[in-house]
């Protein structure tokens, strides 16, 4: 009994690692793995006999670089090109393009039988791809990078695959070549346009500016300030001539009435005293003071004859010419005074509106020289343009003929199809193994029962014993 214990537990010890039966397992369950390995590589032969092959038709298309600096012709970097190459992609793969290449080369003739017209012309789309590569920095230009396109056009015969991807090549720079021109050309005419308007504003606000300047020179050029009135000297002046007629009138009085009376030198020398009592002995009224009661004096001493009253009534006239001269001036200058102050108290709003205008001005004369430099880029790329000598579009690689199928890859299928197979068989084989848990060693019959088996009977395998003769047809019985 010992003897059978230490048996089933050395067998045990060996036989209860997975790896071990691993073998035993792979050989019994042979066919699970053999019969999904063949449905795998049937399933591979039928997708390379079966599914139709698929040519791709490519071209490599090469931008190239400009023989200008770009701050010359105003271009900028991958925004644009990436920008362009959308533009490209949708106007080359538009229904109306998409229909005439159709008709001419006749694709998709057994579809258009079957398919509405919308459907293959999205299936058409979807085997037109235009990607950019990187092709590396340039030897001379080491600050730039190169950049390529590559066109495709996927299709079941090799010869429309390519002429289809020439007739793409061809539209793709024709509108690269066409687009470029019209965007320069209507860049420059936006850029005119917009600074035709800003010189029309200028022009506009410096008019404005300069009316205001006419309208308000006066107080603008004196700083808001309004000299002082001068009527006080006018009406120092016009009390001296009143008082000159006055003298003149007591001298007419005193000529008509009586040679003997002449009272002109007391009034004289009291008008004195009293503008003495006033003013100092350079003010206007005492010196004419003086002068009157001096003329006074002088006609007292020679009082020959009598002053003649045509000359008296002359220098009286004179005197309210001079008197109405003076009224009038001052009248003038109070006017003028009076518009002064208007004036002023209007500067400060003047001030506060041609300070707007001219920063308005301002910002447009520095939005007007930006508008210029852009203008003369933008002319300086219509010239490049002309002249071929800005960005362009360059074939590398003409589109030619396939001369083997894109799709499918025979030898990917087959691989996929038999190691598909034989991992399905794998798994089937490995999940019947758990799912059915068959006991293999003693040991796994120990772990179940507690206890460990009397004896172990080996499996014999009868060989058979081949008949002769007639035995042959006889089937064999077993006991």
């Amino acid at each position: 009994m010992d003897q059978f214990d230490d048996m089933a537990g050395e067998q045990g010890e060996g036989g209860s690692d997975f790896i071990g039966q691993l073998p035993a397992i792979l050989w019994q369950r042979r066919w699970w793995i053999i019969i999904p390995t063949i449905v795998g590589a049937l399933a591979a032969l039928a997708g390379i006999l079966l599914i139709p092959p698929t040519y791709r038709a490519n071209a490599i298309m090469l931008v190239e670089s400009p023989q200008l600096p770009q701050e010359v012709i105003g271009l900028d970097g991958g925004d644009a090109i990436d920008r362009r190459i959308a533009a490209i992609q949708q106007q080359i793969t538009s229904r109306p393009d998409l229909i005439e290449l159709i008709e001419r080369n006749g694709l998709y003739a057994s579809d258009r039988k079957s398919k509405p017209l919308s459907k293959i012309l999205e299936k058409m789309r979807e085997s037109i791809s235009l990607t950019p590569t990187d092709a590396g920095s340039q030897p001379n230009r080491p600050d730039q990078r190169s950049i390529a396109f590559e066109l495709a056009f996927e299709y079941s015969q090799p010869a429309q695959a390519q002429a289809v991807a020439q007739a793409l090549m061809d539209r793709v720079l024709q509108l690269d070549a066409r687009g470029n021109t019209e965007q320069a050309t209507n860049t420059v005419q936006f850029l005119s346009d917009q600074a035709a308007g800003l010189e029309s504003q200028i022009g506009d606000l410096q008019s404005q500016i300069a009316g205001i300047n006419a309208r308000n020179g006066n107080v603008l050029a004196a700083g808001g300030m309004v000299i002082g009135s001068g009527a006080g000297s006018y009406d120092v002046q016009i009390a001296a001539l009143q008082r000159d007629n006055q003298t003149l009138l007591m001298q007419r009085n005193v000529a008509q009435t009586s040679d003997e009376r002449d009272p002109t030198v007391a009034a004289a020398e009291q008008r004195l005293a009293a503008a003495r009592a006033l003013y100092s002995e350079t003010h206007p009224d005492v010196v004419i003071a003086k002068q009157a009661l001096a003329e006074a004096r002088r006609l007292a001493k020679d009082n020959t004859q009598k002053l003649p009253l045509d000359t008296i009534d002359d220098q009286i006239a004179f005197n309210n010419k001079q008197i109405a001269a003076l009224r009038a001036a001052k009248a003038q200058e109070n006017a003028e005074v009076s518009s002064r102050l208007a004036a002023q108290a209007r500067a400060p709003l003047v001030q506060q509106q041609l300070g707007e205008l001219q920063q308005r001005l301002t910002a447009l004369n520095t939005q007007y020289e930006q508008v210029q430099k852009q203008l003369m880029t933008a002319r300086a790329g219509v010239r490049a343009e002309d002249e071929q000598m800005a960005e362009r579009l360059s074939v590398v690689e003409p589109p030619v003929i396939p001369d083997s199928p894109s799709w499918p890859n025979r030898i990917l299928l087959a691989a996929l199809g038999i190691g598909g197979g034989l991992g399905l068989g794998f798994v089937l084989a490995f999940a019947v193994e758990l799912f059915l848990r068959p006991i293999r060693d003693p040991g796994a019959l120990k772990a179940i029962l507690g206890a460990s088996p009397i004896g172990i009977i080996p499996v014999i395998e009868s060989t058979r014993v081949p008949k002769r003769g007639w035995q042959r047809f006889v089937p064999l019985r077993r006991s």
